[in-house]
């Protein structure tokens, strides 16, 4: 029993020792923070083609022996000799530009997104591809909105654009995909759920039973339609639901402008169909996954994968580490229920 006191004691000094660290580092990362303009992000640059040559020689050095691997490695820098002799121009290679979007409720990712595109429109051309690698089961109506428009820059640009879906591209998340002239689907990813959906909780009944008033004052007569605590009319109800068909019509033009061979009245229900049922729905046009279509284009064009990483200071890094998940499963889940989404 000493010993259990003795460690609960020891355990408790530990745990206020590093609390104080925190605390004292987070302090000073403030002060040095103060006055200072917050530190811009970074963009990274790496070429696939090195990743994918990297994961070949490694498999050769294993499966060949020394005299078939010095003979394969003579035989490549012929070919790269005589290839560099036989270019007029250093730089006649297509170029194919990666980008990633793995979206939440918020489409957080946008904040990187619009960054990775505005660098790339700086030097590609119609000639150049931009690969979009596309995760979302979509979110909140004006945040894939926003992540949607800077996809169409690049449209407006004149850049090829192809989306490529390996698990699911759903409402917002498909708003994004359609944009590109190309979308490649893996057979069992999810799509479609073109559809607007809204929900909250309503405990008035509750309040009223245990003699609680709630007011709710507004100016205007649809300032607020349907609320939490507040008593729900049926005229709210009727104006809270012509809002969500008004959403719903913006998103069927939207899908339609960028995909018109859609029966977008047969896809606009809200359901989703798995890649193979997809492609004959022409949700999707090519059924094949997106390590597949980037080693074939890595084969005949220099491919960049591009990321934009933001700097956090010490203080976020600190506050981060400190912080549970348990806020962030609240917020989300207090997003789903009052918020307007389309997934």
């Amino acid at each position: 029993m000493e010993f259990f006191t003795e460690y609960a004691s020891f355990l408790a000094k530990t745990v206020t020792l590093v609390i104080a660290i925190l605390v004292v580092l987070a302090s000073f990362a403030a002060m040095r923070s103060k006055g200072r303009r917050k530190s811009a992000g970074q963009l990274q640059v790496s070429k696939l083609n090195d990743f994918y040559k990297g994961l070949r020689e490694r498999l050769e050095q294993t499966l060949l022996d020394k005299d078939q691997l010095k003979a394969l490695r003579k035989g490549e820098a012929k070919a790269d000799k005589s290839e560099k002799k036989q270019k007029k121009k250093p730089d006649t290679k297509a170029r194919v530009f990666v980008l990633d979007f793995d979206g939440d409720i918020k489409a957080s990712a946008t904040e990187s997104l619009r960054h990775e595109i505005t660098a790339l429109l700086t030097l590609a051309t119609p000639k150049d591809e931009v690969v979009l690698r596309l995760e979302s089961g979509g979110g909140m109506v004006h945040s894939y909105g926003l992540a949607s428009s800077q996809l169409a820059r690049i449209r407006e640009a004149g850049v090829p654009l192809t989306v490529c879906i390996d698990k699911v591209a759903a409402s917002g998340g498909y708003m994004m995909a359609c944009i590109g002239q190309k979308i490649i689907s893996a057979p069992f990813a999810i799509l479609g759920s073109i559809g607007v959906v809204a929900q909250l909780p309503n405990v008035n009944r509750l309040l009223k039973k245990h003699d609680i008033d709630f007011e709710v004052l507004t100016a205007g007569e649809y300032k607020r339609t349907l609320t939490v605590f507040g008593e729900n009319t049926e005229k709210g109800r009727e104006k809270f639901q012509e809002d969500l068909d008004i959403t719903h019509q913006l998103f069927k033009n939207f899908v339609s402008r960028y995909r018109p061979q859609l029966a977008i009245d047969e896809v606009a229900t809200g359901e989703v169909w798995l890649g193979v049922a997809a492609l004959d729905k022409q949700l999707v046009d090519e059924l094949k996954t997106s390590d597949e279509y980037l080693a074939q284009k890595a084969k005949q064009a220099d491919v960049y994968h591009l990321h934009y990483a933001e700097r956090k200071s010490l203080q976020e890094r600190i506050g981060m580490a400190a912080s549970g998940s348990v806020d962030r499963v609240l917020l989300n889940w207090w997003s789903r229920l009052t918020q307007q989404r389309f997934w």
